[in-house]
């Protein structure tokens, strides 16, 4: 009789419980790695105000977002990058209309170890660096010692942005990779873990991720320009040379609940949470 009591009450709590994640409206964002904290914030102040509706962020990077964007299992994809022609085809095979969303801005931080002397270079420095034709600090100004360089995987927008702004100046002909022995992490929060414990490692996140554990690297464009640091100021007047805007996807021009998150991110009181993220707000 006990268990049959037992067995009753926790089908009724979990039939309670269903009912209640059943009333309330999902929204499913996923993507870009260098978004989940700004996103994982909206998420938050918005359901503050709204808790009638629940939001659940994940990342995996920007290529994971637009993918379930065009499979239809999300409703929201964060990405660090423009969608590619070839997923907006996919996409529209699967009768997806990816609407693309301009949500912030973000400067790209260049980043070492806090005890490494070097804190200055030229894009064509980084380029060197990043593709394995420099591969000693002493040969940019520091100690010597083997660089250990730091990259995302290539599903990652941000791999994505810096291998084309960085690696290949933007040159459309241009066919430079990174480095054979580039180690390939899976989120920003691993580089940020390897750059602090590793002096002679070197990689590069959303400018949202420095830390005191990190020393970000002043970029000039070329040997003529002057040396910028990845801030904010610097972003808003584009004399930091590494920066990008980051997007919101949604299936066709956002509506119901979705719309009303969207909106929430380009108000007023969204942008300032990009600001206290240390992104750089669209308005």
């Amino acid at each position: 009789m006990l268990k049959k009591t037992l067995f009753v009450l926790t089908m009724f709590l979990f039939l309670g419980l269903v009912s209640a994640i059943a009333g309330r409206k999902f929204i499913q964002i996923k993507g870009s790695d260098t978004m989940v904290n700004l996103s994982q914030t909206w998420a938050e102040k918005y359901m503050e105000k709204n808790p009638e509706e629940f939001i659940a962020v994940t990342g995996g990077g920007s290529g994971t977002g637009l993918s379930s964007l065009i499979s239809g299992t999300c409703d929201i994809a964060m990405s660090s990058r423009n969608i590619k022609e070839k997923e907006v085809d996919l996409a529209r095979k699967n009768g997806i209309e990816p609407y693309e969303i301009k949500a912030a801005l973000d400067g790209l931080a260049v980043v070492v170890n806090p005890n490494n002397p070097v804190g200055k270079l030229t894009i064509d420095q980084l380029a060197g660096i990043f593709t394995g034709k420099i591969s000693n600090w002493k040969e940019v100004g520091g100690k010597d010692g083997k660089i250990v360089i730091l990259s995302r995987e290539v599903n990652s927008g941000t791999h994505v942005y810096f291998k084309e702004h960085v690696l290949r100046k933007n040159d459309p002909n241009s066919k430079e990779e990174f480095a054979p022995g580039a180690l390939l992490l899976s989120s920003s929060q691993a580089i940020a873990d390897e750059v602090a414990q590793n002096p002679d490692a070197i990689g590069y996140y959303g400018m949202g991720y420095i830390s005191n554990k990190h020393k970000p690297i002043m970029v000039a464009r070329d040997e003529k320009s002057e040396y910028e640091a990845p801030t904010i100021e610097n972003v808003v007047n584009g004399k930091y040379p590494i920066s990008r805007p980051l997007f919101l996807y949604t299936n066709g021009e956002p509506q119901g609940p979705v719309k009303k998150f969207v909106d929430f991110c380009l108000s007023q009181e969204g942008q300032d949470i990009v600001l206290e993220t240390d992104f750089v707000p669209m308005k």
